[in-house]
């Protein structure tokens, strides 16, 4: 077989296993070329190696005696020792590990970090001693950069001089208490370029600086907390939040709020939405329209109210084309009261925020690839949204508006049952049949105020069990509380915007004592 080619030792080393294949790791070992035969006892190796050797003169494999050994007590084989004692390592190969020579550079200039690094007892051993931090090698000075200019020294041999000692610094920090610490403190908070960040982002930013003391987290923290500005312009959390207080509705179509969408990728001219939604049936109305001006705005709610009569009260933001000169006067002809939501507590507009996303995810999911067909899309999205299940009023918006069910296509290619009935001209039958329907009419509506009531009431029960039970002594109606100052007269604010101020002065940093404080060996 020619061993030039890449796959001859492979088809060689199968080719030697298949012919002995019941004797391999049982009696011999087999690499290419190399047998290995072993035994407990010279009998059994005699046994053994004739029983090789003949299977050998059957496949006419012919051997070279002059580089055989017979019974021999240890050998070397494929780099390793094999003797009675087991395998063992090779002395030979790890002595020439041993001498081989160290790299070396060119230029011995080239290879100074090295030397001096060399010298070093613990090289990988960090043995800082508190002592060698001093006044006479400042953390400047580790910083600084010289240019050398065509000087064949790098420029960090004289960093590599110096720390060419006993011990490795690996990170050096300025160890401060008492006034020094809090004026490092308040300048990582307050300063210009603090930011007033969290306690965590301050303690970091003052590790960056190359600062320390022991207590510095909790200092940090304490500090935050009584930060004045922090607490003005920080968010409330949800416990300091007040209790839930629902919008009262009397009859259907009493209140209504509206709001915009958009704007979207422009619809046959048309780049927003303008919903306007009932706060007790969820009946949801909406129009795509070009702009988002007083004057549609005025033109959308004039149809409103031709068709569901004028309401108690129409809730909006404070948006341009809701407070405005037109829109004020349309109120004011049809008797409507117009309330506010402002930026303090956006949960005013919170129904119309539910119906606006709803809509926005039918639309989404229903326009596929081309987007510019939203206006199309609307009012099946609608039909969507008004024949879907509320859990507040337990039905669909469109049942408590009309007393019955929405006919889909659906059921007219499926055969309903409706649609299988024949028409009864008994005008009897027919009167009380329809007095039966009113009936109903007003019973499903009573049964959905109720749901309502039911579903806002748990609602709130969850809400204020999750935030804190606060006693205020003066209450005025829909939350408001009396706020006094000392340079003025009391004001009256919301109860939402209310939290709880931690004054006072800055507590005082504690400072161990060096001398006494169980040091880290």
């Amino acid at each position: 077989m020619p061993f030039g080619l890449c796959n001859a030792s492979g088809t060689f080393q199968r080719c030697i296993l298949a012919i002995f294949h019941d004797m391999v790791e049982k009696t011999m070992e087999v690499f290419m070329d190399d047998f290995l035969v072993f035994g407990n006892s010279f009998e059994n190796c005699l046994s053994r190696l004739d029983k090789m050797l003949q299977r050998c003169k059957d496949t006419n494999l012919s051997l070279i005696w002059e580089k055989s050994h017979f019974m021999v007590k240890d050998g070397i084989v494929l780099g390793y020792k094999i003797s009675k004692n087991g395998i063992e390592v090779d002395r030979a190969k790890v002595d020439v590990i041993s001498k081989l020579p160290h790299p070396t550079m060119v230029k011995g200039a080239e290879n100074l970090a090295a030397d001096h690094l060399s010298q070093l007892e613990n090289p990988y051993e960090n043995m800082l001693d508190p002592k060698e931090i001093n006044e006479k090698f400042p953390l400047e000075t580790l910083s600084m950069v010289t240019f050398c200019g065509d000087s064949s020294t790098p420029w960090f041999a004289d960093f590599v001089n110096y720390h060419a000692g006993n011990f490795i610094v690996k990170v050096i920090r300025w160890c401060v208490h008492g006034k020094e610490a809090l004026d490092i403190l308040v300048a990582c908070h307050n300063g210009p370029t603090g930011g007033h960040h969290g306690a965590n982002l301050t303690a970091k930013k003052i590790f960056d600086f190359g600062f320390f003391w022991l207590t510095i987290y909790k200092d940090t923290h304490e500090f935050v907390k009584n930060c004045d500005s922090c607490q003005r312009q920080g968010k409330i959390s949800q416990r300091d939040e007040m209790p839930q207080n629902s919008i009262q509705v009397c009859e259907i179509f009493d209140v209504w709020g509206i709001d915009f969408m958009g704007p979207f990728l422009s619809s046959q001219g048309n780049k927003y939405i303008l919903v306007a939604v009932d706060y007790l049936l969820k009946w949801v109305e909406a129009k795509a329209l070009p702009t988002n001006d007083a004057r549609v705005v005025c033109k959308f709610l004039k149809s409103l109210f031709a068709r569901f009569g004028s309401p108690r009260a129409i809730i909006s933001d404070r948006e341009t084309h809701f407070c405005n000169d037109q829109f004020a006067k349309v109120i004011l002809k049809y008797g409507v009261t117009h309330r506010f939501s402002t930026a303090y507590h956006p949960q005013t507009c919170g129904q119309v925020k539910v119906s606006n996303r709803g809509l926005k995810r039918i639309l989404k999911r229903t326009i596929g690839e081309n987007r510019a067909s939203w206006s199309d899309k609307l009012d099946d999205a609608l039909w969507a949204f008004r024949t879907a299940y509320k859990t507040p009023i337990g039905c669909t918006p469109y049942k408590l508006v009309y007393g019955k069910a929405c006919h889909l296509p659906i059921e007219l290619e499926h055969k309903a049952y409706w649609a299988l009935k024949q028409a009864n001209f008994n005008l009897a039958f027919a009167g009380d049949h329809w007095k039966v329907q009113l009936n109903e009419l007003i019973e499903l509506r009573d049964h959905a105020y109720e749901n309502l009531l039911i579903y806002k009431e748990k609602m709130k029960r969850i809400h204020d069990s999750k935030i804190k039970n606060r006693v205020f002594n003066v209450v005025f109606p829909y939350g408001t509380v009396e706020l006094s100052q000392a340079d003025g007269p009391n004001f009256k604010v919301n109860g939402h915007r209310v939290k709880h101020y931690f004054g006072g002065d800055v507590p005082q940093l504690v400072v161990p004592d060096l001398q006494t404080f169980p040091m880290d060996n």
